[in-house]
Order: C-alpha cells, then structure tokens, then sequence
C-alpha cells in the first residue's frame, strides 16, 4: 500500500479510485465494515482504492483542554488499512486551511481534483468541511453533477449499541478489555520497537521491555496480563505496566512488559502487545520489596489468567 500526504491537483492521467475517508482510529468493526465496501466498489469499478485520514485528527486539533486518547498511532492504522487490502492511504494534515475549508471546495479539491473518485464509501454519520457542513446528502448531490457514487454503510452494533471509537476508548479506560475486543474484533494492541531502561526489572529478578506510547494520552493505563509477538515470539505470555513506574521516580509514561519465562535481548526489536485481562492499578510502594512482592504475584495471576 502507498501511503501519500497532502491533496495536490492530480496531472498526470488517472483512472480515478474509490475513496473511503474517515479517522478510522482504532480499526474497530464498523471502520472495517466501510473498508469492506470500499474494496468491493473498487473491484466492481475496477479502480484502486484509497483511504482519506487525518492528521492531526480533528478531535485532537480543536480540542481546548484534554484531548481524547488515541487509541493507535498513525503507523499501526496504515497496518491494518493496508491489511483490508487498500492500495493508498492518503493523509491530510488537519491544519486551519483543511478546517476552514468549505464542504462543496473539500468536495472539489480533495475528492475530484485530486484523487478523482468515481466511488466514495462513508459512515452514515459521516460529516465534514467548515463547521462540519457537510454531511451524506451533500456528497449525494455533487456525485450526481461530479460523475461519482456515495456509499453509506450503516453502524455495526454490538451489546445493542453503534461500534465507535469512543465506546472502545470508555471500555479501556474502565478495564473492560473483553468489551473492547468485541468491539474491535481482536485484542487491542499497542505496538513499538524496545528502547533503553534503567534495567532496574534485571536486578530484581525480572526482563522487562521499555516502549515509548508516541501518544499525548495512553487508553489504557495500569498493570495487565498480555501476550506479546514479534522477535521470533509469538503470543508469548507476559505482564505489562502502562503508566510512569512512581515507585523508582519515573515521570515519562511508558509500556514496561515483563516476559514470563524469557531472558533474551529485545533492545530494538518492533514487538506487538495484546493486552488480555486487567490486573490492578498502578501504584507507588513503600521499597523496591513491596514492588518487587507484587510484581511476583501479578506474574502468578499473568500465568493464571493466560493459561486458562
């Protein structure tokens, strides 16, 4: 998959692609159900397919105080567009010019100048341009005067509810991780290369992985029973810290895996985390014994858990 940036005029001759756009963090099932679609339009038109997003996402850049918790970074998304089988994911950098631009010149610019759609698949919620102007029926009309299609999938429900972002956020943040997997269709997961620590887990008996969120606000945070791929592992059972470690004076957060049952050189390996169970808040101890008690029994809980 191509990955391009930006909504320059399109020149050169171009048969024209179906378009799906969205934020699509997360991946859930709805977002999957729209790149369904918009790889069958693709194959009935017989045109590449390509993915609009944004970035920043427009939540994040209007937000005045907390933004909301990401729930992957831009590269992961990629992954997982490019595994629905899209051959171009196309990010616009959300900006005051992208903000303040119109729905019928987003229409013009984005859709028909430079990627010339002849398909565009979108969520029925979907709206967008300057004060989110926009919405299915505007993409209707210009279809009709532009030559091209509108797709509108409607929500994927579950638990009797529309699948979003937001329900995937509010399940994390409460430690409601089998939720969250219903509505993503898989474990949810955070992924990044191993950097230096303190090896402080070493002298205490445990191999810890240190891996930076690249995130302004963690979706999860706390202790968890995981399994982690990548490095020749696969799903290899594991507890992990998400948060900034008070009891050694951290202030950075980061992810601190524990591999059970592993002593091996990870540093600067890409490993993949798939959080399973939540097992307790983080908190600061009194001395490194009290941590390190309670680090042995969060690992006889991992097993526990992981095992069944």
């Amino acid at each position: 998959m191509q990955v391009r940036r930006g909504f320059e005029p399109c020149l050169e001759p171009d048969p024209g692609r179906a378009v799906a756009i969205g934020n699509f963090d997360g991946v859930h099932l709805g977002h999957q159900a729209i790149l369904a679609m918009l790889a069958e339009r693709g194959r009935e038109a017989r045109v590449p397919t390509a993915v609009v997003c944004f970035e920043p996402q427009p939540k994040e850049y209007f937000a005045a105080g907390a933004v909301p918790a990401r729930l992957m970074r831009l590269r992961d998304k990629a992954e997982r567009i490019a595994a629905a089988g899209a051959d171009e994911l196309r990010v616009l950098r959300f900006d005051a010019r992208l903000a303040g631009l119109e729905a019928g010149r987003f229409i013009e610019q984005v859709l028909v100048g430079s990627l010339r759609a002849k398909q565009v698949v979108i969520g029925e919620g979907f709206r967008f341009g300057r004060g989110r102007g926009g919405d299915v029926e505007t993409l209707r009309r210009a279809g009709r005067a532009c030559g091209f299609g509108v797709d509108a999938v409607a929500p994927r429900l579950a638990g009797g509810a529309p699948v979003s972002s937001t329900r995937v956020r509010e399940a994390l943040a409460a430690g409601r991780l089998d939720e969250a997997k219903m509505l993503l269709g898989r474990e949810f997961r955070i992924s990044g290369r191993v950097v230096p620590g303190a090896r402080l887990g070493r002298t205490l008996g445990f191999h810890t992985a240190n891996m930076r969120l690249h995130r302004r606000v963690a979706p999860v945070a706390g202790i968890f029973a995981v399994r982690v791929t990548g490095a020749g592992l696969e799903r290899h059972p594991g507890v992990a810290s998400v948060g900034t470690r008070p009891t050694v004076g951290g202030a950075e957060w980061l992810l601190e895996t524990h591999l059970l049952d592993f002593d091996g050189d990870l540093y600067r390996e890409r490993l993949d985390v798939d959080f399973v169970a939540r097992l307790r808040d983080e908190v600061r101890f009194p001395d490194l014994a009290s941590m390190t008690a309670q680090m042995q029994e969060d690992a006889r809980r991992a097993r526990a858990l992981l095992d069944g």
